[in-house]
């Protein structure tokens, strides 16, 4: 048993109470002293604080106020006691009073759909990559206006059956792709799941809600693709587009992602048995990489003297790498998703999906899908998915813009 007295300690005319703590331990008495912040008048305490008698209203209103924050304060302090396996002595009385002043925040989690997303992108911000918190911020964007069309905020439970539905209706109806729904879609879910783990009350149609992806055409360069764009007359080409070229080319015989090889520099390579190997970490896995350099790699490092093209932006670059091919002529009609705009002088570009020339549908991905494609049966897949980085068959498979037909006559070579 504890109990805890207030004390005026103090000789100046107004001070801070102290208090004691007393208990008794396996039969040894305790009394351990501390400071509280409640402050009165040394006439107060003396005069007043214990006065049963007391006509004067504000006096009356003080002694009510002092008494309920004595009252607080002790029930806090003996409370603590009770439940504490620490030794108590005057440290953890200090830390006591000091937690009761300065409590820690009680963290609030929304339950609101929109504003999850920074609460999950804040607890896996040590986990998720630039790009990935780049989707998530497109998807509540997306969601924010999914939400002004209907004149309603979502909340974490709301997201069921029909929610998809009126989703999948809005998004219809703004000419958003099917993969752009499917992915926000399956994004939504996730963040869904991140709340219920937290507690946060879930519809029970949330684990039945799916979301299926569209097969798309893969569009690549093939080999032949790749020698008209190398065989380009000089003379057509400005300095700016030749060094695109050249990333180009590049980007289809390492198989990485723009944000990598668009760092490449010499200090990278090392020469081990007469091999030229790359050494660097993949911007997206934070996974360390040494891959061997291509022939046609080296080729454009020997015209450059030992250094890489000269780093460009991926907006300049995705431009660059489009006249490149159209200069080069790939002419070649195939169907694929090119991002356009909705309407005459609207800017809402929406990808659509149809015929075009093969160098309309030119970006900074072709020369990962070109590498996976060109090299798919000749280099075996397991040394494909090292040197892309992917983590699953599966996934370096979506890379590959061959048919199946294509695949089967190439595997004919192997029977």
């Amino acid at each position: 048993m504890a109990t805890i007295n207030f004390l005026y300690r103090s000789n100046k005319d107004k001070s801070n109470l102290n208090l004691r703590l007393l208990y008794r331990k396996n039969g040894i008495d305790y009394v351990i002293g501390g400071v509280s912040k409640i402050e009165v008048s040394k006439e107060y305490w003396s005069k007043y604080h214990n006065s049963k008698r007391i006509s004067d209203i504000d006096t009356k209103n003080l002694q009510t106020e002092v008494n309920n924050k004595i009252s607080e304060l002790e029930n806090y302090i003996l409370n603590q006691f009770e439940n504490t396996i620490e030794d108590t002595n005057k440290d953890w009385l200090k830390r006591t009073i000091n937690e009761y002043y300065n409590p820690t925040p009680v963290e609030t989690i929304p339950n609101e759909l929109v504003n999850y997303f920074e609460y999950f992108k804040d607890r896996k911000k040590s986990e998720i990559t630039e790009s990935t918190e780049k989707k998530y911020n497109t998807i509540k964007a997306l969601l924010k206006k999914f939400e002004t069309s209907t004149n309603k905020k979502f909340l974490i439970k709301d997201v069921n059956e029909n929610f998809k539905k009126a989703f999948e209706d809005f998004c219809n109806k703004n000419q958003y792709s099917h993969n752009t729904i499917a992915r926000a879609l399956r994004s939504i879910k996730t963040i869904c799941k991140h709340a219920q783990h937290n507690g946060i009350e879930v519809s029970h149609q949330l684990d039945g809600l799916k979301a299926k992806y569209k097969e798309t055409d893969n569009v690549y360069l093939t080999f032949e693709d790749l020698n008209k764009i190398e065989t380009i007359e000089p003379s057509k080409l400005t300095e700016s587009l030749n060094n695109a070229k050249d990333w180009l080319i590049i980007s289809c015989y390492t198989g990485q992602r723009v944000s990598d090889f668009m760092n490449f520099t010499k200090d990278q390579i090392r020469i081990e048995d007469g091999k030229h190997l790359l050494e660097f970490t993949q911007k997206k896995t934070t996974k360390n990489m040494t891959i061997p350099i291509h022939k046609k790699v080296l080729e454009i490092l020997e015209k450059r003297n030992g250094h890489f093209p000269k780093p460009i932006s991926d907006q300049k670059y995705n431009d660059y790498i489009k006249k490149v091919c159209e200069i080069a002529e790939l002419n070649e009609i195939v169907k694929g998703g090119k991002k356009t705009e909705t309407a005459p002088e609207s800017k809402v570009y929406r990808k659509e999906v149809k015929e075009f020339q093969k160098w309309e549908l030119v970006t900074s991905h072709i020369g990962r899908r070109s590498f996976a494609s060109n090299f798919y049966g000749t280099i075996p897949t397991t040394f494909l998915i090292y040197i892309t980085g992917h983590t699953t068959e599966k996934m370096f498979l979506k890379y590959v813009g061959k048919s199946n037909k294509d695949i089967a006559l190439e595997l004919t070579k192997y029977f």
